[in-house]
């Protein structure tokens, strides 16, 4: 219970921002700036906490495994997804489609969001195995991402004419999905070797930064332009000195 409590709070988030989005007219600079600072603090999350604590318990080798396999895991899903019209999901101008502009798409948008939050949530599972607390780091990352996350693809719904009940249907439902992927992560794996642990990890962290550079990097990347780079810098220093103060 408190695994699936830990990743519903890091999904809440997502809601938070499309709440946000859906009330509050919010500049896209600004959404895009606090894109970049969310990617920082995954990339971060991602080098720091994830690939390290699973280098260090399953070695090199099957880490680096792990995280090519996440990683075109997630492209292969993705690209998929994006033929469905659900590529521009993260964006928060007019690119996503409306229904009547491609049919389904409703649907692929909403099965992207859920591809995009639960390797994140598993990790947040994973990190209460063998009497442990979770990672304090990464679910700040998670929940930091996933504000700027929620709000950018909630304005994009809302400006191809998405329904309220489909807004707050899906993110509700990520929400849901995202207490129960770190419930399962830590059930499944209770009693699982550390190396397999340690590979899961490395898998959800391949997929978690081909995630970044496929859709919130681009997001940030068309408003933010050349002050791309430093805010996510930004972003990155903030959650290493999380990392680095938890220590």
């Amino acid at each position: 219970m408190e695994a699936g409590l830990w990743g519903l709070l890091g999904g809440a988030a997502l809601v938070l921002g499309a709440l946000v989005a859906w009330f509050v007219r919010v500049p896209q600079a600004a959404i895009a700036s606090v894109m970049a600072f969310g990617s920082g603090v995954l990339i971060s999350a991602v080098a720091f906490d994830l690939m390290e604590e699973a280098a260090e318990t399953g070695g090199l080798g099957p880490t680096a495994v792990g995280f090519l396999g996440g990683a075109v895991a997630y492209l292969a899903a993705n690209m998929a997804l994006a033929r469905r019209g659900a590529r521009h999901r993260k964006r928060s101008g007019d690119q996503q489609p409306s229904e009547d502009e491609q049919g389904g798409s409703g649907a692929a948008i909403a099965v992207g969001a859920l591809l995009d939050g639960v390797p994140e949530s598993v990790v947040l599972g994973l990190g209460l195995l063998g009497g442990g607390t979770v990672s304090v780091p990464v679910l700040a990352a998670v929940f930091i991402s996933n504000v700027p996350e929620g709000l950018s693809s909630a304005a994009g719904m809302k400006a191809n004419g998405r329904s309220a009940r489909y807004v707050f249907g899906v993110w509700g439902g990520i929400a849901g999905a995202s207490g129960l992927a770190a419930l399962v992560g830590y059930a499944a794996l209770g009693s699982a070797p550390p190396a397999v642990i340690a590979v899961i990890t490395a898998v959800a962290a391949g997929a978690i930064l081909t995630m970044i550079a496929d859709t919130m990097i681009p997001e940030a990347f068309e408003r933010t332009r050349t002050w791309t780079g430093l805010i996510t810098t930004a972003g990155f220093l903030v959650a290493f000195a999380i990392e680095r103060l938890g220590a």
